[in-house]
This record gives structure tokens, sequence and C-alpha cells, in this order.
């Protein structure tokens, strides 16, 4: 548990910027140079290195070199444990809400709060 706890903080600390979340949603669309990817942002290339440095740390983005071309592409099974992460508290409150609802239709008696 420790372990998948670390990879979901580096996951969203990968993605708690505008930049590398920019990334990710062009690599949802299919893998793309770091050239590619550096057009859209208004940063120097070695920056837009090291947040795809970071995004590979956390395991969202793998990428490959062939000859001066380094390619990138979204890792679909990293994305999933963070979806798997959030629906979990999801489904936590939506059945916290529904207990609650069925609370006050039990007790109509309950003042109601105003606001």
């Amino acid at each position: 548990m420790p372990n998948q706890s670390h990879a979901l903080d580096l996951m969203f600390q990968a993605l708690a910027d505008p930049a590398r979340r920019s990334m990710v949603d062009r690599l949802c669309k299919g893998p793309a140079s770091v050239k590619e990817l550096a057009e859209p942002l208004t940063m120097a290339l070695p920056s837009v290195l090291q947040h795809l440095q970071m995004l590979e740390a956390s395991g969202l983005v793998k990428s490959e070199k062939l000859g001066r071309v380094r390619t990138c592409r979204i890792e679909p099974s990293a994305l999933r444990s963070a979806e798997s992460w959030i629906n979990e508290r999801r489904i936590h409150w939506e059945r916290s809400l529904d207990r609650l609802g069925e609370y006050l239709k039990a007790n109509p008696e309950m003042p109601e709060v105003e606001e």
C-alpha cells in the first residue's frame, strides 16, 4: 500500500501543473514527439523536458528515442489507478449522502437550515 500511495502522490503532483495536463491531454489523442508537445507551450525546450521527466517519473508517460526523435505516449494503466482512487472516494460520499437523505426523509420534523 505505501508504494501505491507514493505512486498516486507522484501522479497527482504531475497532474497539478497546467502544462503537464496539457501534455497529457495531447498524448491521450496519440503518441507525439517532444517537439510536438512543446509547440503549444510558451516555454523553452529544457523546461518542456523537465515537465516530461516528471510525467515519466509519475508513470503517466512513457517515451522512447529513435535516432534524434523522442516519442512520448500515454500510459493508460496509470490513469486507471488515479480513476480508481477517485471513484472509491466518490462512491463513499454518494453512499453517505444517500444515508443522510434517507434520514432526513424519515425525520421530517428536522428544522430546515437557512442559506
